[in-house]
Parts: structure tokens; C-alpha cells; sequence
């Protein structure tokens, strides 16, 4: 229903805001709320969740949090309280890493997530969160990914290991570092 509300911070509390935006202030639940700053102007994507004794209004800093949730709490047995402890760390990329390879460990770390609710959000979501921006790479980083790729390597991996290596380097060097560190 709402896709964002901009305006600017007018109360912050340890579970919402308050966004004011043509004289509305718009209670927002955050999963960190001392992400904002008091009267700073801000943009906060926002999700409408409704259930029979819920209407809420969710916001997060970035859309890639925004949609993460929006995945999550599709995930059974996962409500919007356990998808904000997620998210209340801001480590989208770990988090998205972690259901990728299957971590059970890391996702059991945030309170509200068990053995079982990191399974099965595993099981829902692992390989339909990552993108395929491998392809963005300027064309020297994308043909080291396409080496690793046809040596077998997931592009959970590449991706982890592209931030790692050493791009002035030549082609063959910079698959030479990423196998390297592919095997630590």
C-alpha cells in the first residue's frame, strides 16, 4: 500500500518512529530505530502488514532490507518480530550469505530464530534472494568470475571472494588469488 514515506524524524523510540510528512506523523516499527537521527530528512521503505489483529506500518533505511523482510515473512512460522531481529543488525549481505549456504548457526544467533524456524527459512529461501550481478562486473572481474563459475564455484561464493581480491591485477592473476582464498 505504502512504497516509502519521506519526511523528517520527529520521535524515536527503541521499537519505532515517527516520520512527519504533510502534517502526519507516520508510526513506523523499525528493526533498529536509532538508525535515524531526530529532525533528519529521511526516506523509509516501508511495508503494510496486516493480519486479524495486526495493521502495522514496517519501515526500513534500504529496499534490499525492505524486500528481505517482505521474504522472510513469507517464510512459515516466521512473523514480522522475528524477521526485525534479523534485520536489526543491518547485515543483509550476511544474512543473505548465511541462508545461501545453509548457516544454521549464524541465523540461531538473533533472538526469536531456533534450529527449526533457520531451516526452514533455509529451505524457502535459499537461491531466490541472490541476484545475478556477476554480469554487472566490469569485464575483466566478470571473466574471473566466469573462470570460478566453470570450476564449480557458487556464485555465493564469487561474490564473497570478488570483494576480497585484488582487481588491478591481470585475469589470470586475480583467479590465481580467488582460487587462493577460495580454499582457506
Amino acid at each position: 500500500m505504502y512504497a516509502y514515506v519521506k519526511g523528517r524524524v520527529t520521535l524515536i523510540k527503541p521499537n519505532y518512529i515517527v516520520i512527519e510528512q504533510g502534517e502526519i506523523g507516520y508510526l513506523i516499527l523499525t528493526p533498529n530505530s536509532y538508525h535515524y537521527h531526530l529532525h533528519d530528512e529521511v526516506t523509509c521503505y516501508t511495508h503494510h502488514y496486516v493480519k486479524e489483529d495486526i495493521n502495522a506500518l514496517y519501515g526500513f533505511p534500504s529496499l534490499e532490507s525492505k524486500e528481505l523482510f517482505v521474504r522472510l515473512i513469507g517464510v512459515s512460522g516466521i512473523g514480522p518480530k522475528s524477521a526485525l531481529s534479523l534485520l536489526a543488525s543491518d547485515q543483509i549481505n550476511e544474512i543473505i550469505t548465511a541462508i545461501e549456504l545453509a548457516d544454521v548457526k549464524f541465523l540461531t544467533k538473533f533472538p526469536g530464530i531456533g534450529p527449526k524456524s533457520a531451516q526452514q527459512i533455509i529451505l524457502d529461501l535459499k537461491g531466490k534472494l541472490v541476484t545475478d550481478d556477476l554480469e554487472l562486473l566490469p569485464t575483466d572481474e566478470a571473466d574471473v568470475a566466469q573462470a570460478l563459475s566453470a570450476l564449480g564455484y557458487s556464485k555465493v561464493e564469487i561474490r564473497k571472494v570478488m570483494k576480497k581480491i585484488n582487481v588491478d591485477q591481470t585475469v589470470e592473476q586475480m583467479v590465481k588469488e580467488a582460487l587462493l582464498l577460495l580454499r582457506k
